[in-house]
């Protein structure tokens, strides 16, 4: 009993936290994801102390109510993004994701060797500059209303690309740390999985919603076609991580099938409170997980700061190089979409502290890395979109239904 009276006091605290950084940003003309993110490092272990790294830790409550969060909101993202949308801007975004990986692996690399790291570490180090975070750049394309906007289409589809490629680089990185060599077979079968995944469920569920979704109101229960796609939602989320894949990806391909019903309207309307309510405790723990006393001295500190700008200048570039068809605005928008690394970069970051690959220090440089893109990029995306008009559409792009 006394564990569970613990829980509910710590979720009353995040979420707390949350609705207060969140204000606090957004009278500051700030996202709200900024606030939140700000909000889990005031609560975390690094000042307040009100959440400590045990309670974040893999499978503890709080962690599981962060993942269903990320996974709702990626749902709910892709509600409101058609798949013809997605095919209409599949080449830039292919680049863009290509590009995406490649920049920032190589400039990582680089950065890690010239260091002093031996070649196989640099490449571990590496993979933590590589994939983005599709969640933070999501919530705030979906607060600036953005959703619509190419560039916003191109961002959504690249993420997916860099999921793959930055999953098949951690397969190689994590291969050489162990002496075993790449198994080249082996990462072909998981990449021909994880597409042919992704092209039956996202282009084949699509298809078939669009034929007929009037059997989600058979049920006598009103709220049935909401209970049905939640269940696509956590099916597809669960399955994406069978295939190496985050299961955000699979959200997010539940959320495009969803978009092809006649109900959509109804559902982005009846998921709104799951969101208010599950959301912040993503970004909020994410922000928390930041241990600011292992960056305190002034060569860890230097350190942080070129790890971070090489971090934003490496996908900037690769974003914006891949996107120029869209204008140097429209590169740019897409370039700091890119971005955001997040609970990505601290997953990786995790697994090198496992393997015994970075000390304490690195783990938290890089840890910090990543939270730092992700409370940079909102207020500049932000900017760059209310610069840009954030309410139109593209010319050559319908209205979503």
């Amino acid at each position: 009993m006394h564990h569970a009276s613990d829980i509910l006091l710590t979720l009353f605290i995040v979420f707390v936290a949350a609705q207060i950084g969140g204000e606090i940003a957004q009278r500051l003309k700030l996202p709200g994801v900024v606030g939140e993110i700000a909000a889990g490092c005031v609560v975390g272990p690094s000042m307040l102390g009100w959440i400590m790294p045990d309670q974040v830790a893999a499978g503890t409550p709080l962690d599981v109510l962060a993942e269903i969060g990320v996974v709702l909101l990626l749902f709910s993202v892709g509600l409101e993004t058609r798949l013809e949308d997605l095919k209409r801007v599949g080449k830039v975004a292919f680049l863009v994701g290509v590009l995406g990986v490649l920049v920032p692996f190589a400039m990582g690399g680089m950065w890690a060797h010239g260091s002093g790291f031996d070649w196989s570490r640099s490449l571990f180090i590496a993979a933590a500059f590589v994939a983005t975070s599709a969640g933070i750049t999501a919530r705030v394309l979906q607060e600036l209303g953005a959703l619509q906007r190419k560039e916003s289409k191109v961002i959504l589809g690249a993420a997916v690309i860099d999921d793959i490629l930055a999953m098949l680089l951690l397969g190689v990185v994590v291969s050489l740390q162990g002496g075993e060599g790449v198994d080249l077979f082996h990462l072909g079968a998981v990449l021909l999985s994880a597409i042919g995944f992704i092209a039956v469920i996202g282009v084949g569920g699509a298809r078939v919603m669009r034929w007929n979704s009037s059997w989600l109101d058979k049920p006598q229960n009103p709220q049935s076609a909401l209970a049905i796609v939640l269940a696509l939602c956590l099916g597809l989320a669960y399955v994406s991580t069978l295939f190496g894949l985050a299961a955000i990806i699979g959200a997010f391909l539940a959320g495009m099938i969803a978009s092809e019903t006649r109900q959509q309207h109804t559902l982005e309307k009846q998921t709104q409170p799951l969101l208010s309510l599950l959301t912040p405790f993503f970004f909020v723990i994410t922000g928390s997980k930041i241990d600011l006393h292992q960056l305190a001295n002034a060569e860890a500190g230097l350190m942080l700061l070129i790890v971070t700008a090489i971090a934003i200048a490496s996908k900037l570039i690769g974003g914006f190089l891949g996107a120029l068809s869209l204008g140097r605005r429209g590169a740019t928008i897409v370039g700091f979409g890119m971005v955001p690394r997040g609970e990505v970069g601290v997953v990786i970051a995790s697994l090198g502290l496992t393997a015994g690959v970075f000390t304490d220090q690195i783990y938290a440089i890089i840890v910090a890395m990543s939270l730092l893109t992700a409370m940079v990029t909102p207020p500049v995306l932000a900017w760059l979109l209310r610069r840009g008009g954030t309410a139109e559409q593209t010319a050559d792009e319908p209205a979503s239904h």
